[in-house]
């Protein structure tokens, strides 16, 4: 019953997020690193990604392509947590956090969602 709860949260969890790519989008436009071309394009497949990831976790018959799916997306954006702690944790003019969250989030909060993503590729 526990993990069916985490599993249900996973979901919304990425569905909110990928919500969040049209509700907000100049929030993402920030963490795309300068390099990457087609900033509005990349924030449109993202969210639509998320949005279809975590719906997937909601079906047996799709989960463990969305859970293996979860994982290489999250994968895909470590250049972005990266390029975040590359511009010093600041992601518009005068909002800044400390680098430490930057830090946090690459190595402790991304492992644990892959992982959190992992744990349900066989349910």
């Amino acid at each position: 019953m526990k993990k069916l709860a985490l599993l249900r949260i996973q979901a919304i969890f990425y569905i909110l997020a990928g919500l969040y790519h049209f509700i907000n989008p100049e929030f993402y436009y920030k963490l795309i690193p300068d390099y990457l071309p087609f900033l509005e394009l990349i924030n449109i497949v993202s969210g639509g990604v998320e949005i279809a990831l975590g719906t997937g976790l909601f079906f047996k018959t799709t989960r463990k392509w969305s859970a293996y799916g979860i994982v290489l997306m999250l994968i895909a954006f470590i250049p972005s947590h990266i390029y975040f702690i590359q511009v010093g944790g600041c992601v518009e003019d005068g909002l800044c956090v400390p680098l430490i969250i930057g830090w946090i989030r690459l190595v402790l909060v991304h492992p644990l969602l892959i992982w959190w993503a992992w744990i349900f590729r066989n349910d």
